[in-house]
């Protein structure tokens, strides 16, 4: 099995995250519900539209599941392909079980256009939709092509984020940051840079995801399980709390042109360690400095 979350596709990453034989497939490829847009532009269609639905159990506790498969389209999230994942959040709503949600996607698929905005808006609403019926909604972020676009904001409405440092979040991607606004805004080829702006010891820092683990199977597959027991319900006071801390970030960092500025006013005395510190240091060190 493979042991790197990164270096897997949706399938393997089922296989490994899900307890052994446990999953069985909703919509399978055999049943080759594909995307009528890109028939249309003669473009390639997959049978299960990039993105791995259905259900199985995590240590014992059983769950849906949706994995997507940045292989196909990087992820892009079309009409079936959206149809597909809220399809599983309404049949948690109904059956009252948790979802897992391996996010991995650059966003709205831009040759099916209104659909694939109106298909992520609607993924936006049934995760809400989810939490609001007590359904704990958890997800993770580590594969190559990161969460950007509409699904970075679908994956931010969940209950908890499990990150790996290879992971990335945001609302545009460093490559869109660069076309919209020049290289001298926003150089996506600068590795760093990217990793200091959207990477995951970045996101955890500033609070957009619960847990950072490493690249491994095993250490995602802990995380999950353990955010789905601690998920607690949606109400009007989480959401003002959520409100409350955007507002204290804008004040503390809105000035900082730079991850590393951002690490400095944390209380990192030398924030260039924090790219190259192992995770369980970086953790420590972390959890030093928001106890001080």
């Amino acid at each position: 099995m493979i042991r790197s979350y990164y270096e897997a596709t949706a399938r393997e990453r089922i296989d490994a995250i899900l307890d052994a034989r446990s999953f069985r497939e909703l919509m399978p490829p055999t049943e080759r519900v594909v995307s009528p847009h890109l028939q249309a532009l003669s473009l390639p269609v997959a049978f299960d539209d990039g993105v791995v639905v259905g259900r199985g159990a995590i240590e014992g506790r059983e769950v849906l599941i949706a994995a997507q498969e940045g292989g196909f389209m990087g992820g892009a999230v079309g009409e079936v392909h959206g149809a597909k994942i809220v399809g599983v959040l309404q049949r948690a709503i109904r059956e009252h079980l948790p979802v897992v949600l391996l996010v991995e996607s650059g966003g709205v698929r831009l040759q099916e256009a209104n659909a694939g905005l109106i298909a992520v808006s609607e993924v936006m609403r049934a995760i809400l939709a989810a939490r609001s019926a007590g359904v704990p909604v958890v997800a993770a972020i580590g594969g190559q092509y990161g969460c950007f676009g509409g699904m970075g904001i679908a994956v931010s409405c969940s209950n908890a984020i499990v990150m790996s440092e290879e992971g990335r979040l945001g609302l545009s991607g460093p490559e869109v940051i660069e076309t919209a606004h020049g290289v001298e805004e926003f150089d996506s080829h600068d590795r760093a840079l990217v990793w200091r702006t959207v990477g995951g010891k970045h996101r955890y820092l500033l609070g957009d995801c619960m847990t950072i683990v490493d690249d491994e199977m095993v250490e995602f597959r802990g995380a999950l399980a353990a955010s789905i027991e601690a998920a607690g319900p949606l109400t009007l006071e989480t959401v003002e709390a959520e409100h409350a801390k955007l507002s204290r970030r804008l004040e503390r960092f809105g000035d900082a042109t730079d991850g590393e500025d951002v690490w400095r006013a944390l209380g990192w005395a030398d924030p260039a360690v924090v790219p190259l510190a192992d995770t369980d240091v970086f953790l420590t060190q972390a959890r030093l400095l928001r106890a001080a």
